[in-house]
């Protein structure tokens, strides 16, 4: 099993850190990643993305309710209250902005991925990756926190 190292890291946690700060107004700190199971309860929301190309995997984001409102209430400029389809549309969006950020810049470092178009899911539910364990780095913002879950593999 391939290990990822900073160079596979860093552009995603780079994207989210720009997108959220571009799009929502809000400041991330990146804390210490783990390697975690990629487990919710029934309260969470989980944005997935799959890459590939040259890296290929998932992306997982995934945030409380609470959480997941007060995103959706800066990127819809509106109170949100509970995740209703245009919510989750601004979620699944949020995916995609930070998927493609991370994209260009690991296109700048010559390597070609592609996205799948994100999926959303809500409550109780556990991703296995049968070949990339997920590597967990959690983000924190004033008031709340997100956790983006990554199982990658560079092909060769």
């Amino acid at each position: 099993m391939a290990t990822l190292n900073a160079q596979h890291i860093n552009p995603f946690l780079m994207a989210a850190r720009k997108v959220l700060q571009d799009m929502c107004f809000i400041e991330v700190a990146v804390q210490k990643p783990m390697l975690k199971e990629a487990s919710f309860g029934p309260d969470t929301w989980v944005i997935i993305i799959g890459v590939t190309g040259e890296m290929q995997g998932q992306v997982l984001i995934a945030m409380s309710k609470e959480n997941a409102c007060s995103v959706a209430s800066k990127m819809c400029m509106t109170e949100v209250k509970e995740i209703d389809e245009f919510a989750a549309s601004a979620l699944s969006e949020l995916g995609n902005m930070i998927m493609g950020n991370a994209a260009t810049v690991f296109s700048s470092n010559g390597v070609g991925i592609d996205i799948t178009p994100p999926s959303l899911s809500h409550g109780q539910v556990s991703f296995i990756s049968s070949y990339a364990k997920y590597l967990c780095v959690p983000m924190t913002f004033p008031g709340g926190q997100f956790e983006m879950f990554l199982a990658l593999r560079q092909e060769v």
